[in-house]
């Protein structure tokens, strides 16, 4: 057993002093108020929160998923965003062909065996999505999900699966079928209509990826999908990068969900983690300029975002305390893909998934499953 004893230490109950976190086997013992003796102790200098877990990671360090679904590549992923505090992660598969879906998937299988630090399963963001609503996605690689997608989509064998799809266009009975066989399913990059979206939330849609950004917007007579998402109890993620959402659209969100039913995600692509400014995506070139993400003709191509930036701005832009912020990034997202009882909170039982912040917010050490980085 090991005592962790930072400045303050972010429990269930919010910011505490004078405690110190009791880690045994890669899970949290307990937090107490006194270290036991025997015990071997480690005073931190700074604020030790529960890691960050991010549904929507498309690349880092360098890496695209897209480009590189192996093992070696979702490593190098986890490894560049968990210096921003990242200790669980969704690398996620934009449009591409089922053949690479199904390469992804099984390197995500075989990298959860290898134990990969911070691997929680697969995000796959399309093919099965509304053309028009397509963003910077490949529209000759836009599908219909059909039975054998659906089977592929259900095969993997270890840890979560998350898809995003347009509901409008999935044949019925396939949304339900997903759910049934444990996928996660949001709702995203859709021109789906409120109705259309109530009725894919009945089906077993939980959540909505990246609110307000590619799907159908809130009018008079016409709510769509972001009017279904804010009447309604299901998750819905956040890019708060300063270019995907107005702060105003943010707060109304918050006003409409609360807290517990926002989820912070980077979406982010190679350029995290990386001296790199470009990249390809595809046969498109894609650029950070002044810390946006775009091609040429200034489509945003995911985002130069990482999470403890995401934390940062999240509690600037929706006027939320740190702690609250904070949730966004671990706890919400853990409940989101029905891992609450694992990660996600600094409570006994669920496994020691830390980050240590500076602070100015800056992540000065992480732990997975217990084991500190270097």
């Amino acid at each position: 057993m090991i005592a962790l004893c930072p400045s303050r230490i972010l429990t269930p109950v919010g910011f505490e002093t004078e405690r110190c976190l009791l880690i045994e086997d890669g899970r949290i013992v307990d937090v107490v108020p006194e270290c036991p003796p025997n015990v071997s102790r480690e005073n931190l200098e700074g604020e030790l929160v529960p890691g960050f877990i991010d549904l929507q990671v498309n690349g880092g360090g360098g890496v695209l998923f897209n480009d590189q679904p192996t093992i070696e590549g979702i490593e190098a992923i986890g490894r560049s965003h968990r210096a921003f505090g990242t200790t669980g992660f969704l690398p996620t598969l934009i449009t591409t062909d089922l053949e690479v879906l199904d390469r992804a998937m099984r390197a995500v299988e075989g990298a959860i065996a290898r134990g990969v630090p911070g691997v929680l399963g697969i995000h796959i963001e399309g093919p099965f999505i509304n053309s028009e609503k397509r963003g910077i996605h490949d529209s000759t690689k836009i599908r219909q999900i059909d039975d054998t997608a659906v089977e592929l989509l259900a095969s993997l064998s270890n840890g979560v699966t998350l898809v995003t799809l347009a509901p409008e266009l999935a044949p019925a009975g396939v949304i339900a079928a997903l759910a049934a066989r444990g996928v996660v399913v949001a709702a995203g990059h859709t021109a789906a209509s409120y109705e259309q979206t109530r009725q894919a939330l009945d089906d077993g849609v939980t959540g909505f990826t990246h609110l307000f950004n590619a799907m159908s917007q809130l009018i008079a007579r016409a709510p769509g999908a972001v009017g279904a998402a804010l009447d309604s109890d299901a998750w819905c993620s956040l890019i708060i990068d300063g270019f995907h959402v107005h702060p105003a659209s943010l707060r109304i969100a918050l006003a409409a969900k609360g807290s517990d039913q926002l989820v912070l995600v980077t979406d982010a692509m190679a350029t995290v983690g990386s001296a790199e400014t470009t990249f390809m995506l595809g046969d498109r070139p894609i650029h950070v300029d002044d810390g946006r993400l775009a091609a040429d003709d200034g489509t945003l191509a995911g985002s130069n975002l990482d999470m403890a930036t995401a934390v940062v701005n999240a509690a600037e832009a929706l006027q939320v305390d740190l702690a609250t912020a904070i949730r966004m990034a671990s706890l919400n997202p853990a409940r989101a893909v029905g891992l609450e009882q694992t990660t996600g909170a600094i409570s006994p039982g669920l496994r020691a998934d830390l980050a240590l912040l500076n602070p100015d917010g800056r992540v000065a050490r992480t732990w997975i499953s217990g084991i500190a980085s270097d």
